[in-house]
């Protein structure tokens, strides 16, 4: 699956990042599965983890979660 960050939303309060928003778009190989979406975030697990490789693990991880979560409800 080829997962691209397409950007990067900042929410701030009283000048302090209080949250993030990491909007996505995935295809697979065959073009067959297309996803997008965003994956929320804290400030505390955006910090540290600004780099495109890592916000890109992060997204691919959350995904997989999720579906795992539907599969087991």
């Amino acid at each position: 699956m080829n997962v691209q960050i397409t950007s990067v939303n900042m929410r701030y309060s009283d000048g302090k990042m209080t949250s993030v928003d990491i909007h996505f778009n995935g295809i697979d190989e065959q073009r067959t599965v297309h996803l997008n979406g965003y994956i929320p975030l804290t400030a505390e697990e955006y910090s540290g983890n600004e780099s495109l490789t890592a916000l890109t693990n992060i997204v691919r991880e959350q995904l997989v979660n999720r579906l795992l979560e539907e599969e087991s409800e």
